[in-house]
């Protein structure tokens, strides 16, 4: 992000015009399809590794609740993987003057994605740990790495987006140098 943008940056997408803020509507969808292209790398190799898995020698060991977690796993990274190439479909298949519409529509896609992404992962983790460590560790594995994403992914973002943001200055002792 650059330092010069102007103060429509801020603006909700759902009130920008598709002609008056072309620009700004723009600038948010590729910033939004280049946060994609960080993430989507990793859900592409969790979902890879996830279609391996009924190859290896043990799968058969699993019982029910560990096949029940690989079909969750497996589930939640496809869809996820559907959900985050969305916003690349509509950006190349969706009408070109809805501007607004196709980047609200993205975010929500991307959201979506992220979720079932999140689902997938602990999914996968409780899988693995279940199958390796039993149930008890398994638990004490999954459940801080899920406090840990509810933490990161939702209650920060959560909490800066009420608070607002504030200038260097005003937050005691920091500074633009901290």
């Amino acid at each position: 992000m650059t330092e010069d943008r102007d103060e429509s940056s801020d603006e909700d997408t759902r009130y920008l015009d598709d002609d008056a803020d072309r620009p700004e509507l723009r600038q948010r969808y590729y910033g939004l399809l280049q946060e994609l292209r960080v993430v989507l790398p990793g859900v592409q190799v969790l979902l890879a590794f996830l279609l391996t898995v009924p190859f290896a020698q043990r799968f058969n060991e699993l019982d029910p609740a560990g096949l029940r977690a690989f079909e969750v796993a497996l589930t939640g990274s496809m869809l996820s993987v559907i959900f985050l190439l969305g916003p690349t479909f509509l950006h190349r298949f969706g009408e070109r003057r809805a501007r607004r519409d196709r980047l609200l529509w993205s975010i929500r896609l991307m959201v979506v994605g992220l979720v079932l992404l999140g689902i997938a992962l602990m999914a996968a983790l409780w899988g693995v740990a279940r199958f390796v460590f039993g149930d008890g560790t398994a638990m004490q594995l999954v459940v801080p790495v899920g406090v840990a994403m509810i933490a990161v992914w939702i209650v920060v973002p959560l909490t800066l987006r009420r608070r607002g943001s504030t200038e260097p200055d005003a937050v005691p002792g920091g500074g633009a140098d901290d």
